[in-house]
């Protein structure tokens, strides 16, 4: 049985499907195929039901994947218990904005000489590499729990509308969130933030509306190009702090009136003992919770 195999296998379980799980791998879909029939033949039971339609655990498979999980998180730290390193492996989220440098310059006083290696995934990657060792703490805009890891919570991101800075609204200092019932809705597909989606599909149905479907754009700087053309005109949310380095003529920030909309904002790190470096992170941190506003 080769950690590989126990790799493959675990990746599998969690995207149930074989295509999906090469993907994250970056490997074609028949190594994968190979590797986790290699275990499966080795332990004398099938791991998945396959069928053109869906791939499942089987029974085997269930009791097998935790005790994997396990096997490969020992041989993450027993890595790390020989790697010599002195610098903080730390996942990122879209949107930190200004914060972020903030705390890695707060970092760098407080460690001088302190090399970060910053790793942007998505959020259920980092929650896993942090549980497995391979990240030293993540940002996360989640406060869910995860297997082998605990979040702290950090305080709440506020979010902005962008719109186009010619539309009327944009000569208001704030806006109510059915003042933009009218304009069509860009925000990215709920499996790729659902967190974000939920608050702000659930806000506007709250506010009496609907929110109209608009283009959907692979990454943030697609999508505010879009909706600085003005035709039709869009809008889209997005968080405070990192509006504030998106300047451009064409897009305009605006608050909403309170209460606002806001996400949680906490800190990933794996469950136990963290490694030392990530002190330093939380000294950085609780530098940056007494400022004026919070960010993840």
């Amino acid at each position: 049985m080769e950690l590989r195999q126990l790799s493959y296998f675990v990746t599998v379980a969690e995207e149930l499907h074989f295509g999906r799980a090469a993907d994250r791998l970056h490997i074609v879909q028949s190594a994968v195929s190979q590797q986790v029939q290699r275990l499966e033949r080795e332990l004398g039971a099938a791991l998945f039901d396959r069928s053109p339609r869906h791939v499942r655990l089987t029974g085997a498979g269930e009791r097998l994947l935790p005790e994997a999980r396990a096997v490969l998180a020992a041989a993450e730290r027993a890595r790390s218990a020989v790697r010599e390193r002195a610098g903080l492996r730390l996942g990122t989220s879209t949107g930190l904005g200004e914060h972020l440098d903030r705390v890695l310059g707060d970092v760098a006083a407080l460690a001088p000489g302190t090399a970060v290696q910053l790793v942007s995934a998505p959020a259920r990657e980092r929650l896993e590499q942090v549980a497995d060792g391979r990240l030293d703490a993540a940002f996360v805009r989640s406060l869910e729990p995860a297997p082998g890891v605990r979040i702290l919570r950090l305080g709440e991101d506020p979010l902005v509308a962008a719109l186009p800075a010619a539309h009327p609204l944009a000569r208001e200092p704030e806006l109510a969130l059915a003042d933009l019932a009218g304009l069509q809705l860009c925000l990215t597909a709920r499996r790729n933030n659902p967190v974000l989606v939920d608050l702000v599909v659930g806000a506007c149905h709250s506010a009496g509306f609907e929110p109209l479907p608009g283009p959907v754009s692979g990454s943030l700087q697609d999508t505010l190009a879009t909706i600085g053309a003005g035709s039709p005109p869009l809008w889209t949310v997005v968080y405070a702090a990192h509006a504030r380095v998106l300047l451009s003529p064409r897009i305009a920030f605006r608050p909403f009136r309170a209460p606002g909309l806001a996400l949680p904002i906490g800190l990933a790190v794996r469950s136990g003992h963290p490694p030392a470096v990530v002190d330093v992170l939380l000294k950085a941190l609780t530098t940056l919770a007494t400022g004026s506003d919070h960010e993840s």
